[in-house]
């Protein structure tokens, strides 16, 4: 059995038989093992603090070894020479740490949700859960809402501008905004750093088509269409222009001969690409061509110019349409029904973003540099596009509940 002050080895400290009552292995400057009689073996460590007697504990053996034991002896030892008490320094770590864990973005936000989003909703708090737990969370949750700076939390939404969601990321510097102010409200921030990102976000670019992306607005369009005084065939171009989200002038140039009635899909060459493009038939799109076929459906193209049917509809057909109901060029445009379609394909209904960009016929790439072709994903195109129109039959439907009942 090892003395006071002389060094123990492992060897000794194996071989030390348990006994009814605890007993001590001495080992050198104040630190010993503590056996215990259910077997257990427990570094300690006597020091003065102050002339009074005190026990730290550095551990247990084996998941602490005698050469593990003997650093952290040497670090308390080194506290104690300072006029630190070890213990007191180990709770306050402790406390510090649980601090900071209460006071984290992630812990903040949750509590913000909870507090300021109840009375929204469901589809406003989905939008704004998606927004913290997706694009905030992973880059700063882990942090301490006090220490995030202008720049790291521009690095966050940098991210976001990297998938070309730049509208998604001015909402969520908002959102953000929102988060810290309720955390300087709270005292556990003394500012808020999205107030300073002020025009360091990309504007959305010059020339972007004005589109409605708000969810309650998207219903009121769709029942506004339903009842507007238009042809038959502008009305229907204009359903289908928020059910297929190809481009306007791919729409309006749709031949019945692009259909393929056996795999239920039509089949185009795309506008900005001229790359092969497949646009799935959901239930919704096919009663509105049934029913236009009985119209048009003798002639070349589906949507024929009111002039002639040897034409496509004119340009400004739906535009002209979109006007008749009240929404002008800075509310909405025939262009508008694709980024209303992207937006709430990935902010709503979460679809994953290169099966939302295959299906605007955007140039889509994997992992791997390549080109995806018109068919890849397109089992799984066609069920999100059958979720897309069943969604804006649910939009629609609340509109007029909303109108009967207000």
């Amino acid at each position: 059995m090892a003395r006071q002050g002389t060094r123990l080895t492992d060897k000794e400290i194996k071989a030390a038989p348990v006994k009814d009552k605890k007993w001590k292995l001495y080992d050198t400057d104040g630190m010993f093992l503590e056996i215990r009689p259910n077997g257990g073996k427990y570094w300690k460590l006597k020091y003065r603090i102050d002339g009074k007697p005190k026990e730290a504990s550095l551990g247990v053996y084996p998941q602490v070894s005698l050469q593990q034991a003997r650093i952290s002896r040497d670090e308390h030892r080194d506290l104690v020479r300072s006029g630190i008490d070890p213990n007191v320094k180990k709770k306050a770590d402790k406390d510090a740490s649980t601090t900071a864990a209460t006071n984290s973005f992630a812990a903040i936000a949750s509590e913000w949700f909870a507090v300021k989003q109840s009375s929204h909703s469901d589809g406003h708090k989905k939008r704004v859960k998606r927004a913290i737990d997706k694009d905030l969370i992973p880059s700063i949750g882990h942090l301490a809402v006090s220490e995030i700076s202008a720049p790291v939390l521009l690095e966050a939404l940098r991210l976001i501008e990297k998938r070309d969601s730049i509208e998604t990321a001015h909402r969520t510097k908002q959102i953000s905004g929102q988060i810290f102010r309720y955390a300087i409200a709270t005292g556990r921030a003394e500012n808020d750093p999205s107030a300073s990102l002020t025009g360091a976000l990309k504007k959305p670019k010059k020339g972007h088509f004005a589109a409605i992306t708000d969810p309650r607005e998207v219903g009121r369009l769709l029942v506004a269409i339903d009842e507007c005084s238009s042809t038959l065939t502008v009305k229907s171009a204009l359903k289908l222009s928020a059910l297929f989200f190809c481009r306007p002038g791919e729409l309006r140039h749709l031949k019945w001969s692009d259909i393929n009635n056996d795999e239920n899909r039509i089949e185009i060459t795309a506008q900005k690409t001229k790359q092969q493009h497949i646009i799935p038939i959901c239930r919704q799109a096919k009663d509105i061509l049934n029913d236009l076929f009985r119209l048009t459906g003798n002639g070349e193209f589906i949507f024929p110019s009111a002039r002639g049917r040897s034409r496509p509809m004119s340009e400004n057909a739906l535009r002209v349409a979109l006007r008749s109901m009240g929404y002008d060029n800075e509310t909405m445009t025939p262009h508008g029904f694709r980024a209303m379609a992207r937006t709430l394909l990935d902010e709503v209904l979460e679809y994953r973003i290169e099966w939302i960009e295959q299906q605007l016929a955007h140039s889509v790439r994997d992992a791997n540099g390549r080109a995806y072709n018109r068919t890849t994903h397109l089992a799984q195109r066609t069920e999100m596009m059958q979720r897309w129109a069943d969604y804006l039959d649910e939009l629609k439907a609340k509109t007029l509940n909303d109108l009967e009942h207000g």
